[in-house]
């Protein structure tokens, strides 16, 4: 009778086992990262396939059937064409606004040596670090006793949205601009170009993908925003105010239509901004 084989039965699953933990070693940070990855996207996905859903009632939050009708009719629930409408246009004025003043403050800040300078940059930190609802209740608190109670709504909500996209974009610029080496700038005088012509032909290109950032991020921020806006805006109806409505009743199927062609932009943007580096980057 043979005595090794318990020893090489014992042997095989430990061998198995080790296998597998120095696999799962060499893998850990891949399959978090999918895990990460899957989180962060099952919502996406969810909005994609709800948004051919052919809902067996208003309220119905379960994929009852496939239909394109969404696709075709995305203005069919009353009123949401038009509070999509309106966070458009506050978003991108918003947006043009918010990048210029906040690219000329990142400028100043980095540029420059003044007194209150450390104080600025705390300040510009203020709004991001402030609870949007005590910002929101305090700008309403600003524009009632400002005598403007009656006329809150598209201009007021704006104002909004400038003041807490600006902190962004400054912080955003601030980044780009901080990395870059001021013997460029430098480089280009000594070679008889004026402020002018550096700043456009030197400091603009290369500082350029963190302006496109933080109007990307801007633009973002102010056409999501619920809770500010919602305080400040009076009779005025956005977008993510029109979805809190409907949530209340039953959310349209359209909705998602118009939740899946905001990520198809974004993806769209990312994919051209990726591309656009690489080809940079090969020159």
């Amino acid at each position: 009778m043979s005595t090794a084989t318990p020893s090489a039965t014992a042997t095989a699953p430990r061998s198995a086992g080790s296998r597998f933990t120095r696999w799962l070693g060499d893998n850990v940070v891949l399959l978090v990262g999918l895990l990460v990855l899957l989180y962060m996207f099952t919502p996406v996905f969810v909005v994609i396939l709800m948004s051919f859903n052919d809902p067996a009632a208003r309220n119905s939050y379960s994929f009852d059937g496939f239909t394109l009708d969404n696709w075709t009719n995305i203005c069919g629930p009353l009123g949401m064409c038009e509070a999509l409408r309106v966070s458009i246009e506050i978003g991108v004025l918003a947006t043009l606004v918010a990048t210029l003043l906040g690219t000329l403050m990142a400028f100043a800040m980095v540029r420059h040596r003044f007194r209150g300078r450390a104080a600025a940059n705390i300040v510009i930190f203020l709004p991001m670090a402030t609870p949007e609802v005590v910002m929101g209740s305090s700008l309403l608190a600003l524009f009632v006793n400002g005598g403007v109670s009656g006329l809150l709504g598209f201009w007021t909500i704006l104002i909004a949205h400038i003041m807490f996209c600006l902190s962004f974009v400054v912080v955003t610029v601030k980044a780009r601009l901080a990395g870059l080496d001021p013997r460029l700038e430098q480089a280009a005088m000594d070679l008889y170009a004026n402020e002018w012509q550096t700043f456009w032909r030197i400091s603009f290109p290369l500082v350029f993908p963190g302006i496109l950032a933080a109007a990307l991020l801007s633009f973002s921020l102010s056409f999501d925003d619920f809770i500010i806006t919602n305080l400040n805006a009076g009779q005025e109806v956005t977008f993510p105010m029109f979805v809190w409505g409907a949530a209340q009743r039953g959310i349209p199927a359209q909705i998602n239509v118009v939740g899946t062609i905001m990520f198809l932009i974004a993806l769209a943007a990312v994919v051209a901004g990726d591309v656009l580096a690489r080809r940079r980057a090969g020159r």
